[in-house]
């Protein structure tokens, strides 16, 4: 088994990065989430999180909702075509379980991988 890794490369760090991706991208919704997906020429899929108080006003929420969806992705890295995404909480998101949480963003993984085909860099 290979082990599921968050390197920095697979983040999405630069503010010209962040507002491309929410200015250009498209957007996936789910009901707990939302994804704005715009492509980059990393040649790999970069993760980014707005989560915001609204969405989870409790710190521990934020981080928790945070936790879940680095886990996530990093188990779904290797799939993903190079796009820079970065996901929402919407509201809602702070009070589901964490099955739940996980079923959603398995979902919204699949739509980003079939909305835009590319080649993963697995």
């Amino acid at each position: 088994m290979v082990p599921a890794r968050f390197p920095p490369r697979a983040r999405l760090r630069s503010p010209v990065d962040f507002e491309a991706a929410l200015k250009s991208g498209a957007r996936l919704n789910e009901r707990l989430f939302t994804a704005a997906v715009h492509p980059n020429a990393c040649g790999h899929a970069r993760l980014g999180l707005a989560i915001s108080k609204k969405a989870a006003p409790k710190a521990v929420a934020r981080n928790r909702i945070k936790r879940q969806v680095r886990e996530s992705f990093r188990h779904r890295f290797a799939e993903l075509p190079p796009l820079d995404i970065v996901i929402f909480a919407r509201s809602g998101a702070a009070a589901a379980a964490k099955a739940e949480q996980r079923q959603v963003l398995e979902r919204l993984w699949q739509r980003v991988a079939e909305r835009h085909p590319g080649k993963p860099h697995g």
